[in-house]
């Protein structure tokens, strides 16, 4: 099973690709014989060949058929990502990597050394791991996956050939299908898995980069602060997922700190072996040897042979002293005890002090080269994961809060009607009011019904983990569709009952962070901040705060709701009209970007995404969600995760630094948002004329596997929110661009965008200027076209004239319509010939792929057509989930 690439393709990957789907053709072979290859070519041909039919296979062989093809994309995509890798390292030492480019442009835009670094002060990137359902690759997979990518960095031998052999045939060997759902804890330590590697190496090494590509401005990257951090939502998304519980909560922390203090302590142990300085040879600073006895006082545990082996080894007995107490650390957080002062670490702060007074000296007395190496990377890391690795992020859904107030409200007897029955301005000025008075409404734990206790107890959690593992281990509370002022300011009246907030006394230990979701509340933007930060109290928790707002925009919903065009033109607004809010108001406003995997809910290259932003949004701070499969697509491989996280930096620093005002002259800006906005009014009205057909539930539910996404097993959260009925309504983004992906229609990734264009057609030259000079448009519509190229309508023909009842089939009608229109429009204005015709490494990797993707399509037309006669049976349905995995893999996309 080997695949034929054009010459114009690269020839390493070509011979890398032939040699590992080659091993897996002869593991085939050797396990299922000779019949299995040829029926894998025979199935190919068919695809290929309208005028061939699939032959109809037995439930076994399908399967079977189905996992080889899922197991060549898997080989192929590991492969080309090993090359990709491959790639990037020869490009960086021939011109330098991301940051050295951004620092270049920087400098001959004439920017200097002072703006430099006063943005380097600031920097803040944070990458926020979810667990959002779009990994359908088995964690083994991915390890058997990385083994192949190790072994052809190797040189070419024949014990390599026999290694690539034996993972091969372990690939194929392993189920690719989970047994059973993972629970909370499980995702939990699957993203554990990722920021463990991250922080040992990879942020060390791209802050390595960032300090040496400084030196030429003679700017300094301070040592105890990282521009570069992760959040995660794995334990802390509640927003419709029942199994985040508080003591899910609880221990999804604990376990976070466990692994983060043995990432310490394992850079700690390897610094202790290696910086053996002897006071014969060399000196130390009082302030060393002065925190190292009080240490020794304080820990009676240290044994006796240290200290007297290291009587003249100044520092390695003050890193047994340190290490001593992170041990300590570790059990008390483990044991939910008291800190004990002196003996283990309150947070991350305190063993920070440490470790700069560690590196004061060795910078002062033995010189700067030594206190540059392991020390500064142990350090830095300590600043970029703290205890926890990663900031946990909470997330619940708005109404949860109103539901726990209103009976702590109507208990009190000081409302005129029952709080359920308020207007929302009327209970805005409720709980303003609530607010002002600092006075508790009741008792701890409140006398609520159980919903309402499982929300309040959160608050609870969030103070005791702060308590015990430091101000960093929690920063936000995400409050899920925002619609008024009123969502958030529930939720902190709900945060000042578990002590979280004092207004009296200035403190407000958590941010809060309205998520604008769907359309409306993004067109909603500027009187939902106004009477924000218009009101006193929140006003007040604010400075508490440091005068820093974060308001979350969400990509996916608000695609759903209102087509590709209107959302990612609404979240450019609503990004304009807060920044101006919050300048009046003389408040930082930090953007958390919920963008996913795949175009339709938000996704495409991010360097591209940042650099796309409305000029004055970044300021130095982007915080953006990773998820699903691109936590392994960019961070599987070191030099790939290196890669990415300096593009992150790269792009934010330059965006800070080059996109202060705006590129456009305020002529051309008024124009082309005008242009915009009639773009995004008729591809909305376009989107909502086809998902407002009351035969479209029908149409996409029938003709696409999207009912067994959940028998997939691939997260712990329900497809749709329980607050929602059933249909297309309630039913999640992620499920909603999964069914249109994988009967490769893409619905969400360009549909409306054509109707949009042509209404401006007349435009013509405005649109091709605006294409060339205007990085939002031209942004979006590479992300469009690259959408159209991996749609495939004759494909999709093949699941309506299936599947679909005929009564419905005229929506399939509409949606080629506008594909066509929207191919010829986007050609228009890029002046391209064909679909990425910019891109042809890409276009030539999505052409290859379609040869073992129709095959997995016709496969699956054939079983859901099985399914939907009514046949019944565990052994089919293993056979759909097994296309579904290929044909995930193949397109790179999930939902």
């Amino acid at each position: 099973m080997s695949e034929h690439l054009p010459h114009s393709a690269e020839a390493p990957l070509r011979r890398d690709i032939r040699l590992v789907t080659s091993m897996l053709g002869d593991t085939l072979t050797r396990t299922h014989g000779q019949e299995l290859l040829d029926l894998v070519e025979s199935v190919r041909l068919a695809a290929k060949d309208d005028s061939l039919d699939l032959p109809e296979l037995d439930l076994a062989t399908a399967a079977t058929l189905a996992r080889a093809f899922t197991a060549y994309f898997h080989l192929a995509n590991v492969t080309e990502q090993e090359h990709r890798g491959r790639s990037l390292g020869e490009q960086r030492a021939d011109h330098g990597g991301p940051l050295a480019g951004a620092l270049r442009r920087a400098r001959e835009a004439g920017t200097e050394a002072k703006d430099v670094a006063e943005t380097v002060a600031q920097v803040s990137v944070r990458s926020v791991f979810t667990a959002h359902p779009t990994e359908v690759a088995r964690r083994t997979t991915l390890d058997k996956l990385r083994s192949v990518a190790a072994l052809l960095e190797e040189p070419d031998t024949a014990r390599r050939r026999r290694r690539l052999e034996v993972a091969v045939d372990l690939l194929w060997q392993t189920d690719e299908l989970r047994v059973e759902r993972p629970e909370v804890i499980d995702e939990a330590r699957n993203g554990i898995y990722y920021l463990e590697g991250l922080t040992s190496a990879a942020v060390q090494d791209v802050l390595e980069e960032l300090e040496e590509q400084l030196t030429e401005w003679d700017v300094e990257l301070p040592l105890e602060t990282s521009p570069l951090r992760f959040g995660t939502w794995m334990g802390g998304d509640r927003d419709g997922n029942p199994n985040v519980t508080p003591d899910i909560t609880r221990e999804v922390l604990r376990l976070q700190a466990s692994h983060g203090l043995t990432v310490i302590r394992r850079k700690i142990n390897d610094l202790r072996r290696t910086l053996s300085v002897s006071v014969r040879l060399s000196t130390v600073s009082e302030a060393l040897q002065a925190r190292t006895d009080e240490m020794l006082d304080a820990l009676p545990e240290v044994e006796p042979r240290y200290r007297r082996l290291n009587v003249e080894e100044p520092y390695r007995l003050f890193l047994t002293c340190v290490d001593l107490r992170l041990q300590l650390t570790a059990r008390r957080i483990e044991a939910s005890g008291p800190h004990r002062p002196g003996r283990d670490y309150r947070d991350d702060t305190e063993l920070m002090a440490d470790l700069l007074v560690l590196h004061e000296s060795v910078h002062t007395h033995q010189g700067e080269l030594l206190a540059g190496g392991d020390l500064e990377r142990l350090v830095r890391t300590v600043a970029a994961s703290g205890f926890t690795l990663a900031t946990l992020d909470v997330r619940e859904h708005a109404e949860k809060h109103h539901h726990a107030l209103g009976q702590l409200l109507d208990r009190l007897g000081v409302l005129d009607k029952p709080y359920a029955d308020l207007t929302q301005p009327e209970r805005t000025e409720v709980l303003s009011r609530e607010l002002a008075v600092h006075r508790p409404l009741s008792q701890q734990p409140p006398p609520i019904d159980e919903d309402g206790r499982r929300t309040a107890e959160v608050f609870a959690v969030v103070r005791e983990s702060l308590d015990q593992l430091g101000d960093r281990s929690i920063e936000s509370y995400i409050i899920s569709m925002t619609r008024d002022v009123d969502d958030v300011l529930a939720a902190v009246l709900l945060a000042r009952e578990a002590g979280l907030v004092d207004l009296a006394s200035g403190t407000a230990r958590i941010g809060f962070v309205p998520l604008l979701e769907t359309v409306e509340e993004l067109e909603r933007a500027e009187p939902i901040l106004e009477g924000l930060l218009s009101e006193p109290s929140y006003r007040a928790l604010l400075a508490a705060r440091g005068d820093v707002q974060e308001v979350m925009l969400g990509y996916s919903d608000s695609n759903k709701s209102g087509g590709i065009a209107t959302s990612q033109w609404q979240i450019q607004r609503a990004q304009r009209v807060a920044r101006d809010v919050a300048r009046r108001h003389g408040v930082r406003l930090r953007f958390f970007h919920g963008r996913g995997g795949s175009v339709g809910r938000g996704g495409g290259p991010t360097y591209d995404a940042i650099m796309a932003l409305p000029f004055g949004t970044v300021d130095g701070e982007v915080k953006l969600t990773e998820q699903g499969e691109v936590i392994s697509d960019k961070y599987a491989l070191p030099v790939l995760a290196r890669e990415n996280l300096e593009l992150l930096v790269a792009a934010t620093l330059e965006a800070s630094l080059l996109h202060r005002t705006d590129r456009r002259t305020p002529e051309q800006a008024e124009r082309w948002d005008g242009l915009m906005d009639e773009v995004s009014s008729r591809a909305h009205r376009r989107y909502c004329d086809l998902v407002e057909r009351d035969d479209l539930a029908e149409y996409f539910l029938s003709c696409t596997p999207v009912d067994l996404l959940g028998s997939m097993h691939i997260g712990s959260r329900p497809s749709k929110r329980p607050q929602q009925d059933a249909g297309l309504d309630g039913l999640r983004a992620i499920p909603w661009v999964f069914g249109w992906t994988q009967s490769r229609q893409i619905v969400p990734g360009w549909f409306g965008v054509g109707t949009g264009l042509a209404a401006v057609e007349a435009s013509g030259d405005d649109l091709r200027e605006m294409y060339a000079h205007w990085p939002f448009f031209r942004t979006f519509l590479d992300n469009v076209a690259m959408t159209l190229f991996k749609a495939d309508l004759d494909i999709a023909e093949r699941y309506v004239t299936t599947l679909a009842p005929e009564a419905t089939r005229g929506i399939f009608e509409v949606i080629r319509a506008e594909y066509d229109l929207t191919v010829a429009q986007v050609l228009a204005v890029t002046g391209d010939e064909r679909l990425l015709e910019r891109e042809p490494v890409l276009r030539t990797t999505l052409e290859v792929r379609e040869n073992y993707l129709e095959p997995l399509h016709l496969l699956q037309v054939q079983l859901l057509a099985r399914m939907r006669a009514g046949e019944e049976s565990p052994d089919l349905e293993r056979a759909l989930l097994l296309t579904i995995n290929g044909i995930a893999a193949g397109m790179r996309n999930t939902g």
